[in-house]
């Protein structure tokens, strides 16, 4: 099978494309509004959707935001005005519902996404953003996919993270430059 790389890689792109192609301005920009007018985000996911997430958080940080990746030992006490956002293909995981309700109980807003239209977090969750991608035991309709559990989704994220960094630069006039003199130097 010497063009399986072909086929499977064709495959992930047009899966991804399809995802995308479900989407609009209008369901990300709730997100969009809340990043930019929060003063400190926190920011959480598990496993490969946390890793995705962990990314956005480094680049919400270049961008000149308070961003904090909820399970680093130097992550500050959440209080009423800060941003949680939380990426949950299942919408329910033990210990994110955990913090979510931790989130919400110090008044902090917190945002879901997810492609699930069942879950926890979506009882305790301020704003939900769809991400139309199947994940790992999400229930809903959303894209189906002949990758691993929930690879689809957790793609899906990272590039949904970078295309809402490109609008985030734009939209609150970060200059390039700015955010590389915020890139860790002593690498």
């Amino acid at each position: 099978m010497k063009d399986r790389f072909k086929e499977l890689s064709q495959m992930a792109l047009e899966e991804l494309n399809e995802v995308f192609s479900r989407m609009e301005d209008e369901d990300i920009r709730p997100l969009l509004e809340a990043i930019k007018k929060a003063d400190r985000i926190f920011l959480l996911g598990a496993g490969r959707e946390g890793l995705s997430t962990r990314a956005f958080a480094m680049r919400l940080m270049h961008l000149g935001k308070q961003a904090y990746w909820i399970w680093d030992d130097t992550t500050p006490s959440i209080n009423e005005g800060d941003l949680m956002i939380c990426a949950c293909g299942s919408a329910d995981v033990g210990h994110e519902n955990y913090i979510g309700e931790m989130a919400k109980k110090n008044r902090a807003e917190l945002i879901l996404i997810t492609p699930s239209s069942e879950g926890f977090l979506l009882s305790v969750a301020d704003q939900v953003i769809r991400v139309p991608a199947a994940a790992y035991k999400a229930v809903g309709e959303f894209v189906s996919t002949g990758q691993l559990m929930g690879n689809l989704f957790e793609q899906s994220l990272l590039i949904l993270y970078d295309v809402l960094v490109m609008m985030l630069r734009e939209e609150l006039g970060v200059s390039t430059e700015e955010m590389v003199k915020r890139h860790r130097n002593v690498e």
